[in-house]
């Protein structure tokens, strides 16, 4: 194999032109037949599919580039992943995969004959079938191409510590005009040509979106070009419609592109190294819209225009004029010369495959789990939060959590890395500076700390970024945590969304391998931004999640260190999840001691006998249950009021670490036994939950338990401000007052207890609901820090 590649030859062109004729003409027929297959007889009303479905417009410039890239392969050798941003130009992909006997590998009814084509056309955006746009059904996909935005994205995660993996990268031009994708240029920022692979970006400009031009196909060409450089590409141009004109120079481009590419990493890897950030190479393709098919239709153009994005001919049922029309054009790629009696693609088409294992509908980086090896991980025990007496010592809790991942950089220099929006020291995870620095290709200076071109943590300003990269990261076979703050999660939660649904697709299908779960740590939270305010403020991304499948959504509320860190190494060793973590950096009273932390995390939740005033033997009156750091504090705080002022009444305590226990055991893998449920909040006493989310949540979780209604949930009720963590719970009403004042009402409405206990608790709930009403602004807790901020 060769560095280079050489000129397109005379023999090449014919193999590649044939290749890109045969998808093109199986893109046409996924989305316009169901029969007569190959058009062996005239084609007629009945061979058309009741409801045409599709996106033509860009799919034969996708197949079009995927040709030549093929070919890159077949001379060089070269690992190749193919991403293509334009969502919906599927069935190229999927023809893609077809031609090189990969889809039929993983769909052994789909063979290459005129049967198997039959069922393959009658699949496409069909009920019980396959999706109009590129999908985890595709064989050589890791990106879901539904929602635009993070195709580059997707393939700078992919190349980071994949030396040897070129990432092409196709962007559409109406997805560039998405806010993800405008931040996701800068990703050459962040590449190292040493221990990274390579993105070549294809901007694909065909002029138009489902309705209307795209902003830069429209622009001068000198303002794109310029846009680009400015990002430190190095642009190469081609442009055209001709034939066989645009096989030689788009041959030519990919070739000079290559040339680039292996000589900036020879370089870094061989030669004297590199000093400053190499300009890679990437290709502004212009070519029309809808390119090969029809040119008009009634008189209208429609090659080259918005009007070419999905069905370029309608009612061909009936309308006899567009039958025929649909006809000569499918019979314009002369099918008669790309697939043989029997309906298998023709030696000509088949020798512009690469080998199976080596084309982009084959490798194995478009399968993550094949290359996935397990993380050698420190044990988490040797860093445990020592707990002698509980919650004499306020810690920092993620900051063990950073300690943790320092290790696991140390011991898994190429297949784990942190991604955080610029927020790695703030969210107290800075130990794994100890190992790494910040990845960072552009310029450094002497005021610099913890930035080098070889640092591999993973900060830029863009939860987009972060969030996708570690996709790419994960999709292809390695492990990370993403970390932001919890408000600013909803930045990327579209994104969180579409990975799940991707792992949930994956777990059909038994040739897609098992892949390293994508962890995310949720810090700075709602109950802890005192200084931020109201914006920072909001635990949406827990709803997300719960509500995101219970095959493959994980919620955790860790309330102290040990517990983070056990959560963290079942996490980190886990496949196929979205895991969320959810808790503060901010410094936190220590609860449990390892063995505690571990045993608590196991089961998901347990009963706090400490926390708590009941005897072995006795029911609670009342059980208090909490999930969250802030709201396990002041539960535990409200239970030492009632222990101290009502001394009689049996309290419960009881902490929930996994969220999904809640579930029942058919709704959710993790959901808890009923057994357990009643051990821990009995059959039919009040349950008086603190929550760090939305109150809703909890309901949601205990419907269908034992007398859910019997829950009482306190949680975030969209109030806030620049105020304490102590105001915060008292605005939400989830403050150890309004814990007790719950406790008090739900023992005055069921009436448990003695006459003497009765009255005592309801003049107990008489005086702390005047007390918080009337005198909020001198609880101890608000006043010191007003008097402290100079407020008052």
């Amino acid at each position: 194999m060769s560095a280079a590649l050489p000129e397109l030859t005379e023999s090449e062109l014919a193999g590649i032109d044939a290749w890109w004729r045969a998808n093109n003409y199986l893109t046409v027929g996924q989305i316009y037949l169901m029969a007569n297959p190959l058009l062996r007889e005239p084609l007629a009303p009945e061979h058309i599919k009741p409801r045409l479905l599709g996106h033509w417009g860009t799919s034969s410039g996708l197949a079009f580039i995927y040709a030549h890239v093929s070919r890159l392969i077949q001379h060089t050798g070269q690992d190749c992943l193919y991403i293509t941003g334009p969502g919906h130009g599927g069935p190229a992909l999927v023809g893609a995969s077809y031609l090189e006997g990969t889809y039929t590998d993983a769909f052994p009814h789909i063979t290459q004959d005129n049967e198997g084509l039959l069922k393959f056309f009658r699949q496409f955006s069909a009920p019980g079938g396959i999706p109009s746009h590129v999908s985890v059904t595709t064989p050589g996909s890791i990106h879901e191409g539904g929602e635009l935005g993070y195709a580059l994205i997707h393939a700078f995660g992919s190349v980071f510590d994949n030396p040897d993996l070129l990432t092409i990268a196709v962007v559409g031009d109406g997805e560039a005009e998405t806010g993800p994708l405008e931040g996701s240029w800068k990703g050459i920022s962040f590449v190292n040509p040493e221990h990274d692979g390579a993105v070549l970006p294809i901007l694909h400009l065909n002029g138009g979106k489902i309705a209307a031009p795209t902003v830069l196909a429209r622009k001068p060409y000198d303002e794109v070009h310029g846009l680009l450089t400015g990002h430190g590409y190095d642009v190469i141009e081609v442009e055209g419609d001709d034939l066989p004109g645009m096989h030689y120079r788009f041959a030519a481009a990919l070739a000079e592109a290559y040339g680039t590419i292996k000589a900036i990493q020879e370089q870094a890897r061989e030669g004297s190294g590199f000093t400053e950030r190499p300009h890679w190479p990437m290709i502004v393709l212009r070519s029309p819209k809808g390119w090969t098919g029809p040119h008009e239709v009634d008189g209208v153009q429609v090659e080259g225009t918005w009007r070419a994005h999905q069905v370029p001919l309608s009612g061909v049922k009936t309308n006899a004029a567009h039958l025929a029309q649909l006809e000569a054009w499918m019979r314009s790629y002369r099918p008669e010369e790309l697939f043989d009696d029997t309906g298998r693609p023709v030696e000509l088409v088949r020798q512009a495959n690469p080998e199976k294992s080596a084309s982009m509908s084959g490798t194995p980086y478009a399968n993550g789990g094949l290359l996935s090896e397990p993380l050698d991980l420190p044990d988490f025990r040797d860093l445990a939060v020592t707990v002698e007496q509980r919650a004499t010592e306020r810690i920092e809790s993620t900051r063990s959590l950073g300690e943790f991942m320092r290790e696991a950089y140390v011991r898994n220099p190429h297949t784990f890395r942190l991604f955080c929006p610029d927020e790695t020291n703030s969210n107290r995870l800075g130990a794994v500076f100890e190992a790494s620095d910040r990845a960072w290709m552009e310029g450094l200076t002497d005021i610099d700390v913890k930035l080098s071109h070889r640092g591999r943590v993973m900060e830029v300003l863009s939860e987009h970024n972060c969030h996708g990269w570690l996709e790419g990261y994960t999709l292809t076979g390695r492990h990370g945590l993403f970390a932001t703050y919890e408000a600013f999660a909803m930045v990327s939660a579209s994104q969180t969304i579409q990975h799940g649904k991707w792992l949930q697709e994956a777990s059909h299908l038994p040739w897609r391998a098992d892949v390293p779960s994508l962890n995310i740590l949720l810090s700075s939270t709602a109950w802890r931004n005192d200084h931020n305010g109201f914006s920072h403020q909001g635990p949406g991304m827990l709803q997300v999640v719960l509500n995101g499948g219970a095959q493959h959504s994980r919620i955790y509320l860790p309330p102290d260190a040990n517990c983070l860190l056990s959560v963290a190494d079942h996490c980190f060793r886990s496949k196929n999840y979205v895991n969320l973590i959810v808790q503060d950096k901010q410094p936190q009273p220590q609860w449990l001691s390892m063995d505690e932390a571990i045993e608590h995390c196991t089961q998901g939740a347990s009963i706090w006998e400490w926390a708590g005033t009941e005897e072995d033997a006795d029911e609670p009156d009342i059980v208090m249950a909490c999930a969250g750091d802030i709201p396990t504090l002041e539960t535990i705080a409200a239970a030492e009021l009632i222990k101290s002022r009502l001394p009689d009444i049996r309290l419960r305590v009881v902490n929930v670490v996994d969220l999904m226990t809640l579930m029942r055991p058919k709704d959710h893998p993790h959901g808890m036994s009923e057994l357990y449920f009643k051990e821990l909040f009995t059959d039919n006493r009040d349950v008086v939950f603190a929550f760090h989310g939305y109150p809703g949540a909890i309901h949601q979780l205990v419907h269908g338990r034992p007398d859910a209604d019997r829950f009482r949930v306190r949680g975030f009720i969209e109030q806030g401000t620049t105020t304490t963590p102590f105001d915060m719970v008292v605005r939400n009403r989830a403050s150890r007052y309004h814990l007790v004042m719950d406790v008090l009402n739900n023992m005055k409405v069921t009436r448990r207890g003695s006459g003497d206990l009765m009255r005592y608790c309801e003049s107990q709930l008489e005086r702390h609901h005047s007390y918080i009403i009337e005198h909020l602004e001198d609880l101890p807790e608000v006043r010191d820090w007003k008097l402290g901020a100079g407020v008052v």
